[in-house]
C-alpha cells in the first residue's frame, strides 16, 4: 500500500523510519544523532564567540527582529550538525533520503511529493518563478511575508494584491475576486506575517477547493507548529488528496534552525517535480543532519513552544497595559499598534540596543516584535512606556 493511502504513522513506524535513517548514516554520525545523545562539549555561546562576529546578536543586543527562535537547534540538532561537519568532505545528497522518507512518514505522503530547499525560501522563490515564466501572474493579499515572491517579480512576474479585513485579517473572498485565467498561482501564507492571524481552516479549505481549479495554491505554513491548533490548520490533507496545492514548511522557526538552511514544500508529484527543477542549491550537510536529529524531537519542541508563547503573552500584556491594541498572533511575534509612527518607535528600542521592525507599507503606525529569550523580552517591556510617549 503507498504511503498515501496508508493509515496516521504509529510512534512504532516513526521510530522505525528515524533508526533506518540513522544507521544508514555515516558510523561516526549516527551516534551524535541518536536518542539522547549529549550535546558537544563546547557550548553553543562559546562556538558562536569563536567564530567572531555575525554569527548571531553581538553582546549586549535583543535582536527581536527577525522571526528566529532563540531556544534552538536543539541539543540534539546541535551535535548532529557537529558531527557532520567532520565529514563535510562529502555531500549529502544521500542522507537527503532519509530525511525525506521521515517527513513522508509523518504526513502519510509519498516521497516524490516532497522537495527539499536550502530553507523554505528557496523553495518558495522556485515555485513562483516555476509558475510565472510562461506569463502567469501571482494572487496574493496586500499583506504578506512576500519576500520570494518578490524575487519572482525582479525575474519578471507580475504580482495582484487583494486587499485586507478591516481587522487586518486575509479576505478570502476579495482573493478569490481577483483570481482570473491570467492568475498562476496564489500564494497565502497562514499565519499570515507579519499579522500572526490564522485563518479559519475551515473557510482555507473551501477556498481551495474553488479555486484549485484554475490556479495552483501556495500555503506557506512557516509558523503552524506554534498554533494552538498545528493539524487541524495546516492544508496537508488536501495535498494527500492530490489537490492542486502546495504546503511549505521549515526548520528555522519552531526547530531554530534559521542559520542552517533547510525547508521543504509538500505538493502531488507533478508539481513537486516542477518545484524541483528550479531548485538551485544542494542542502548543507550539517543542516540536514540537524534536520534529520531533531524533526521528531518532540520533547525540545514542546518546551520551545511553552517558552515562545510565554514570551509572547508577556509582550502583549504589557503592550494592552499602555493602551496598544496587539492582533491575535499564532506565531513567535506580534503585531502591535502602537498609536504613533512605527518608525519613530522602533528609532527609540533601537537607542537602547533592541532592534525591532518599524512600519510596513501602508500601515504606518504597526510594529513587529519578535519573540526573543525572556530576559530580552524584558528589556522590550521596560523600554515600552519611553518608546510610546510622545515628545
Amino acid at each position: 500500500m503507498g504511503l498515501a493511502k496508508q493509515g496516521a504513522a504509529t510512534p512504532t513506524r516513526r521510530n522505525f523510519v528515524r533508526a533506518t535513517a540513522l544507521a544508514a548514516l555515516s558510523p561516526a554520525l549516527a551516534p551524535a544523532m541518536a536518542q539522547g545523545a549529549p550535546a558537544p562539549k563546547s557550548t553553543p555561546a562559546k562556538a558562536a564567540h569563536a567564530l567572531g562576529p555575525g554569527f548571531g546578536p553581538a553582546p549586549g543586543v535583543a535582536l527581536l527582529s527577525r522571526n528566529e527562535n532563540p531556544y534552538g537547534p536543539s541539543e540534539k540538532a546541535i551535535a548532529a550538525g557537529c558531527a557532520a561537519t567532520e565529514q563535510g568532505a562529502y555531500y549529502a545528497d544521500r542522507s537527503l533520503l532519509y530525511l525525506v522518507d521521515m517527513i513522508a512518514e509523518r504526513n502519510r505522503i509519498p516521497r516524490e511529493f516532497i522537495s527539499v530547499s536550502a530553507g523554505s525560501g528557496e523553495g518558495l522563490c522556485a515555485a513562483a518563478q516555476s509558475w510565472t515564466r510562461d506569463g502567469g501572474k501571482i494572487a496574493a493579499p496586500a499583506l504578506f511575508w512576500d519576500t520570494t515572491v518578490r524575487y519572482a517579480e525582479r525575474q519578471g512576474a507580475k504580482i495582484v494584491t487583494a486587499p485586507m479585513k478591516d481587522d487586518l485579517g486575509v479576505d478570502l473572498d476579495a482573493l478569490e475576486s481577483i483570481v482570473d485565467d491570467d492568475i498562476s498561482l496564489v500564494h497565502i501564507t497562514n499565519p499570515n506575517n507579519p499579522t500572526g492571524m490564522l485563518l479559519d481552516p475551515a473557510e482555507l479549505r473551501a477556498f481551495i477547493l474553488r479555486v484549485e481549479k484554475r490556479a495552483t495554491v501556495l500555503v506557506d505554513e512557516a509558523y503552524n507548529e506554534l498554533t494552538d491548533i498545528p493539524e487541524a490548520a495546516s492544508m496537508i490533507n488536501l495535498v494527500r488528496d492530490g489537490k492542486n496545492v502546495i504546503v511549505s514548511r521549515t526548520f528555522s522557526k519552531i526547530y531554530g534552525m534559521a542559520g542552517l538552511r533547510v525547508g521543504y514544500l509538500m505538493a502531488r508529484a507533478d508539481i513537486t517535480a516542477r518545484i524541483r527543477s528550479n531548485i538551485m542549491s544542494w542542502i548543507s550537510g550539517p543542516g540536514l543532519a540537524a534536520a534529520i536529529a531533531s524533526y521528531d524531537d518532540d520533547e525540545f519542541l514542546a518546551e520551545s513552544r511553552a517558552r515562545i508563547i510565554e514570551g509572547r503573552d508577556m509582550v502583549v500584556v504589557a503592550a494592552q497595559s499602555h493602551g496598544l491594541d496587539c492582533l491575535p498572533s499564532q506565531t513567535n511575534f506580534a503585531f502591535i499598534n502602537v498609536k504613533g509612527d512605527a518608525d519613530v518607535f522602533r528609532d527609540r528600542m533601537a537607542r537602547e540596543r533592541i532592534f525591532i521592525r518599524g512600519a510596513y507599507q501602508g500601515l504606518p503606525n504597526w510594529s513587529r516584535v519578535s519573540m526573543g529569550r525572556i530576559e530580552d523580552l524584558s528589556r522590550y517591556v521596560s523600554a515600552l512606556p519611553k518608546a510610546i510617549a510622545v515628545k
